[in-house]
């Protein structure tokens, strides 16, 4: 609140808060030095934390990593893809997915994403021949089609892996999203649901591939004693598969557990801010949120519009502008300056693809966050910033 009463800028940029239990273990911790997850005979916090989030999320394997790129490689490289194999993945997501599939040696293959931030299934259906994995992003927490990304791929024989960073509490006709694809993985990135500043973790309910990921993530001798279950199935892979070593450490399973408990909560704030400020924004001539696909319930911890309207690269700058003098920053995902969720920027594939949908929808498509901790006040104070500065530039 500022001197004169008026309702300041919120802040979207601070991360989710850590809890005080986080605190107190964090200490424990470092009071012991045992900061390796394998350090304990049993019961490290990497290894509690590995079961709890299987049974929150009702799978039957877990394993956290460093990273959500680690488990999306991890999980490639556990499918035993050939060299070169063709990967289909979104062409709007982060820089970091095509990055994990040319890490595993397989060759992205981009999907047209349309409007609505979500897969073209023609363009999906034209290119499945031929693959050998499928990629799924849920970017921003918008899931695509799944029943028929699934059927397609089922028929085909074709695994699909769900990277599901953004989407950690997202359902899918009621079921986890991250359940659905062979392999399912998410992130503990400061900017997600569960901050643990980095982190990831991959679930699965194939023995074979849980017990692949654990021995190549770091598991080395017989550490993946510690693992539950599947002791037969690490013995056949013990030596015969690489180390990378993309283990996480027991501070970090630290400050993630106290969150668990806190998702239900941060979910069902997130539902409200979205749809209170995209209420707000729908009325608006010039901008226009996608709604959610029928079966799908979102977990949103930002909002994503289009600029209806904005022939121009101009007028879209100018909306930006006209937002930051009223406190609010808006990306504009193809305007931004070497944005790594503009897939033209991805210059290690080569030369860029033509997508013409995906093109024309990043460049009007604009990104807010918006974390659960924003109270109403402030989550009006964003809305009627941004159709204020719509209005300035078209109105």
């Amino acid at each position: 609140m500022a001197a004169d009463g008026q309702i300041s800028p919120p802040n979207v940029y601070d991360a989710e808060p850590i809890p005080e239990a986080a605190k107190a273990e964090i200490e424990r911790l470092l009071a012991s030095g045992d900061l390796f997850r394998y350090t304990a005979p049993e019961g490290a916090p990497v290894a509690l934390l590995e079961a709890e989030f299987a049974a929150l999320l009702g799978a039957r394997y877990a394993l956290a990593v460093s990273s959500c790129s680690a488990a999306l490689f991890l999980s490639l490289k556990a499918l035993d893809l050939p060299r070169g194999a063709k990967v289909l993945i979104p062409a709007f997501t982060f820089a970091a997915v095509p990055s994990a599939v040319v890490h595993a040696d397989c060759t992205p293959v981009l999907v047209e994403v349309g409007a609505n931030y979500r897969i073209d299934m023609a363009d999906f259906e034209a290119k499945l021949p031929g693959a050998d994995a499928v990629l799924i992003s849920h970017m921003r927490g918008h899931t695509s089609d799944m029943d028929a990304i699934m059927a397609l791929s089922d028929a085909a024989g074709i695994p699909v892996i769900e990277d599901a960073a953004h989407s950690l509490g997202t359902k899918w006709h009621g079921r986890n999203i991250g359940t659905i694809g062979k392999i399912g993985c998410f992130s503990f990135q400061s900017y997600k649901m569960i901050n643990a500043g980095e982190g990831g973790i991959l679930i699965t309910d194939d023995p074979e591939l849980a017990a692949r990921a654990v021995i190549m993530s770091g598991a080395y001798e017989h550490n993946w004693k510690k693992h539950p279950g599947l002791q037969n199935s690490y013995m056949l892979w013990q030596n015969r598969l690489p180390l990378y070593n993309m283990r996480m450490q027991n501070l970090s399973a630290a400050v993630i557990r106290p969150q668990l408990p806190e998702l239900a909560r941060r979910v069902d704030q997130g539902r409200f801010n979205h749809d209170h400020v995209a209420a707000q924004l729908n009325e608006s001539p010039w901008l226009d949120v996608p709604p959610p696909l029928g079966p799908e319930e979102r977990a949103p911890d930002s909002i994503q519009f289009n600029l209806i309207g904005f022939e121009t690269d101009a007028e879209a700058r100018a909306f930006q502008a006209a937002a930051k003098k009223r406190g609010i920053a808006v990306q504009v995902f193809g305007l931004s300056e070497d944005n790594a969720r503009a897939f033209w920027n991805w210059q290690f594939l080569g030369d860029a693809p033509d997508l013409p949908q995906t093109r024309a929808m990043l460049m009007r498509a604009c990104d807010v966050r918006l974390p659960t901790r924003l109270t109403q006040s402030e989550l009006d104070f964003i809305a009627a910033a941004l159709v204020e500065a719509a209005a300035e530039v078209k109105g």
